[in-house]
């Protein structure tokens, strides 16, 4: 059989920027071993398969491989698979925003398509509400598993996990020039993590609403060039913790380090104590072809 696919560079306008996405759009018949075979042929950080819904109130079902296991939902994977459909025509093109339903792992979850003159601006996925759960991680073991000391955290801030669909660990550090010293020990922070999350994402605030990140992975890849569903945990974390406002708009810039800088817009709404992120971003289509199964 033969499927169609595309890549896409995510969050990002520029081609051979932002984070790689590969997007099999005739994603049906597939089983769960074929899919994570397909993405372990891709090599990248996330591969998805697009489904007829099995829930009527969904335009599309998204099943997301990373090349070890299926995710229950991240933030390129949409952003990038939703302005792709958008240009496919599979989403209808009007001028301002059209709203659909997708249905993840993480359950059914809306989307917002920006249109401009017949064409995708940007996708905002809203995330689940966040939770929070406090890191048992030792600091000094979690520094050293980043290549970095102890003074190198925020003595502001403790690292925490935080999920908007899937737990990542919050790791504030104390300034860009910490961040961009990092020399990830994967087999070590893998350990540490155990089952805890999917990975450690680093980060350093500057002026203007502005964050500088990086997503560290515990397997092969070793690194994100851009996190969606951490940076939606990134937003809802600082807010509960009084270092952003809910309701403005937080830029966070990530994959500077490995050349494949990365934008990404986070919004938090707060209803008492619940925190709901809204991620925004762009995207662009690089390659398109068969593949055969």
């Amino acid at each position: 059989m033969q499927h169609r696919f595309y890549t896409l560079d995510v969050f990002t306008t520029t081609r051979f920027q932002g984070n790689p996405l590969a997007v099999i759009t005739d994603g049906d018949g597939l089983s769960d071993d074929q899919m994570l075979a397909i993405a372990r042929e891709m090599n990248l950080s996330e591969t998805v398969f697009v489904q007829k819904p099995t829930d009527d109130r969904a335009l599309a079902r998204l099943r997301i491989f990373t090349t070890k296991e299926e995710l229950k939902l991240a933030g390129h994977p949409v952003i990038g698979t939703w302005f792709l459909l958008a240009e496919l025509g599979v989403v209808p093109a009007q001028e301002g925003g059209v709203h659909v339903l997708q249905q993840t792992g993480a359950g059914i979850l809306p989307v917002e398509i920006r249109f401009k003159d017949g064409r995708p601006q940007r996708v905002t996925m809203t995330q689940k509400e966040a939770t929070f759960k406090p890191s048992k991680i030792s600091k000094k073991k979690l520094a050293e598993a980043l290549g970095l000391s102890l003074k190198d955290l925020d003595p502001k801030l403790d690292p925490e996990f935080v999920s908007t669909g899937i737990f990542n660990l919050m790791v504030p550090l104390r300034n860009r020039q910490a961040l961009a010293r990092i020399q990830l020990n994967m087999v070590e922070l893998a350990r540490l993590f155990g089952k805890q999350g999917a990975l450690a994402y680093c980060f350093a605030l500057g002026g203007n609403s502005t964050a500088y990140a990086r997503g560290m992975m515990p397997w092969e890849l070793y690194e994100d060039a851009a996190t969606g569903s951490a940076a939606g945990s990134l937003g809802a974390y600082l807010v509960k913790h009084g270092k952003f406002g809910a309701g403005h708009t937080l830029h966070i810039a990530q994959g500077v380090e490995m050349g494949r800088p990365s934008e990404i817009e986070v919004e938090v709404s707060q209803n008492g104590k619940k925190l709901t992120p809204r991620v925004s971003g762009a995207a662009v289509k690089v390659f398109e072809g068969t593949i055969r199964t």
